[in-house]
């Protein structure tokens, strides 16, 4: 804990310097309670309600020692005791370790977890000091070695990454018989090669005043890699659209997308690329669809027990709705794959429609949405409701016309399956009634609901065992069951298995809720999504939270990531 404590709460300070009004102030709180990520400094920062300089001012004023870390060099020892993944991911800077305290810079110094975690990862008492923002991100990078990732050195072929032969002119044509027309090619190949070799899903390339910027999502987590020369930001771009069809080289003011299918070590991969228009150029965005690491087989996706003989009593059903909620990237998708290959037999008919198609399943007939052509979700859901359909994937719900199709669809004898988005399961209930969905409608076509997460693995390399405080434990809600056997709670200190992060690769967590006679008469009255959960909670069921610790708990995950990705089961 901090030897320094606040004379008052950093709200009234901030109010009472007139750096915030009221109203900024309930708006930020609201945020903050909604996001385990961030306190309530870092929410005024984001919405630029308050200037770093000001914040770090007000923190002085509370009894926290302002510390300029802009010029500061972190002793090579003192950076050893925290990990870099940590210190990137908290935004913590170690500044000194003397006996049994560990002094650190911080944007907030009231972030209990944060400290709480060092704390437990040091064995020490943690000294907080304040330090502006960006001259802590800024010193972040400057002192731990792994700034940007730079992959080895070795000789560029053509067959290193090979695109599938594309007939259309090449826009490095007015480069042939120059040395920049095979440093283009190179560096793109090289930037799809490494992306693929490191497990990334996406890859970014975003345009700057002065430079361009690589970045590689790994295990969720976006990475900075070794930039490209901003010289070659146009050709770059026009080098992708030339292999991604149908993107056009000439058009670079507007959104466009594409596939760009290449082929690296052996295997066929698909990149779906989406152009940004931006104010320094065009930003680039490639999604990595690689067959090969797409398990979709419900007994690996590594469920607990509780959640997973939900889904699989819901999927047996000959007809109703199973809906999966969760935000972007947290694999719904794949959970729904996983779901329709289990159920894939040439006695059914199974029909989807996404936006876009992700992967070609075998046996499923797939159809794209086509919005410019009045083929939406709503109308392709019509449509193939004339196709005899057993089973219908639907890759969204967004609107009302959608929900009561679907809905319809599921009362007449169809199983259906789709995402939305809320924050939890029990809140699918009250959002289907808020797109006008009539209340018995739901009560009488969901079967289940369930909301997903994907939680960084510890990595197996690094990781090392902790001992955690009873207290932080009862704060995080950690309650084992009765036979369970004794946890065994990791963190990853970051190698070169896990490139410095303490991570490598990601696991699912479930939460999944069966309809029953409870839970329909609260669908019945409106009730609120926390009312519900807490009827399904009584009746057996598991939160996100607690099958997060329980993954923590089996030296899966971290408690870094329970905190990070899921939130405290709380009700009125």
């Amino acid at each position: 804990m901090p030897s320094h404590t606040p004379t008052k709460d950093l709200a009234e300070a901030l109010l009472a310097r007139l750096l915030i009004t009221e109203t900024e102030l309930a708006e930020c709180k609201a945020l903050a309670r909604d996001d385990p990520k961030k306190g309530l400094a870092e929410v005024l920062l984001d919405k630029q309600y308050l200037q770093e300089e000001d914040l770090a001012e007000t923190f002085s004023d509370l009894g926290f020692f302002f510390f300029r870390v802009d010029r500061y060099k972190v002793p090579p020892e003192v950076l050893e005791c925290l990990p870099e993944n940590l210190a990137r991911q908290y935004s913590v800077l170690p500044i000194s370790m003397s006996d049994s305290l560990f002094t650190v810079a911080m944007v907030n110094p009231l972030r209990l977890t944060i400290i709480d975690t060092l704390a437990n990862l040091t064995h020490c008492r943690i000294e907080p000091m304040v330090a502006i923002r960006s001259d802590l991100l800024d010193a972040i990078g400057n002192n731990y070695s792994g700034a940007y990732y730079e992959p080895p050195a070795e000789p560029e072929t053509p067959e290193a990454v090979g695109p599938v032969p594309d007939d259309r002119e090449d826009v490095t044509k007015d480069m042939e018989g120059t040395d920049e027309a095979l440093v283009v090619v190179n560096i793109v190949r090289r930037i799809l090669r490494d992306a693929v070799r490191m497990g990334a899903s996406d890859i970014h390339v975003e345009p700057f005043d002065k430079y361009i910027s690589l970045r590689y999502r790994i295990d969720g987590v976006l990475h900075d890699m070794k930039r490209p020369s901003k010289k070659f930001q146009s050709k770059i771009a026009a080098r992708i659209k030339v292999l991604s069809p149908p993107c056009r080289i000439d058009v670079t003011r507007m959104p466009q997308d594409g596939r760009l299918p290449i082929r690296c070590d052996d295997r066929d991969i698909d990149l779906r690329v989406a152009f940004l228009p931006c104010y320094y150029g065009e930003k680039s965005v490639l999604r990595i669809l690689d067959k090969s690491n797409l398990a979709i087989d419900l007994d690996k996706m590594g469920f607990e027990s509780q959640p997973m003989e939900a889904l699989r009593e819901s999927l047996s059903r000959p007809n109703g709705m199973v809906l999966i909620t969760g935000p972007t990237g947290s694999g719904k998708t794949t959970t729904l794959y996983s779901a329709l290959n289990a159920l894939n037999t040439r006695e059914r008919n199974i029909v989807t429609v996404e936006d876009p198609i992700e992967y070609q399943l075998d046996g499923i007939n797939q159809v794209p949405v086509q919005a410019s052509m009045g083929l939406t979700f709503a109308e392709a859901l019509r449509q193939i409701l004339r196709q005899d359909p057993n089973i219908i994937m639907v890759g969204e719900i967004r609107d009302g016309e959608t929900a009561d199709v679907a809905v319809k669809a599921a009362l007449t004898g169809h199983l259906v399956l789709s995402t939305l988005h809320t924050n939890d399961a029990s809140g699918v209930f009250p959002r289907l009634i808020d797109m006008e969905v009539e209340p018995f409608l739901v009560q009488s076509s969901v079967v289940l609901v369930a909301a997903q997460r994907l939680l960084r693995r510890a990595c197996p390399n690094c990781a090392e065992k902790i001992e955690v405080p009873k207290d932080y434990l009862e704060r995080v809600q950690y309650a084992p069951l009765p036979d369970a056997p004794a946890p065994e709670f990791l963190l990853g200190r970051g190698c070169s298995t896990c490139n410095g992060t303490g991570y490598k690769g990601r696991v699912g967590i479930l939460e999944a809720t069966l309809n029953n006679t409870r839970i329909g008469e609260l669908i019945l009255k409106k009730a609120s999504g926390t009312q519900i959960k807490k009827v399904a909670m009584e009746c057996g069921m598991r939160t996100l939270r607690q099958n997060a610790l329980a993954k923590a708990a089996q030296g899966v995950t971290t408690l870094v990531q329970v905190e990070e990705h899921t939130t405290p089961d709380e009700f009125d």
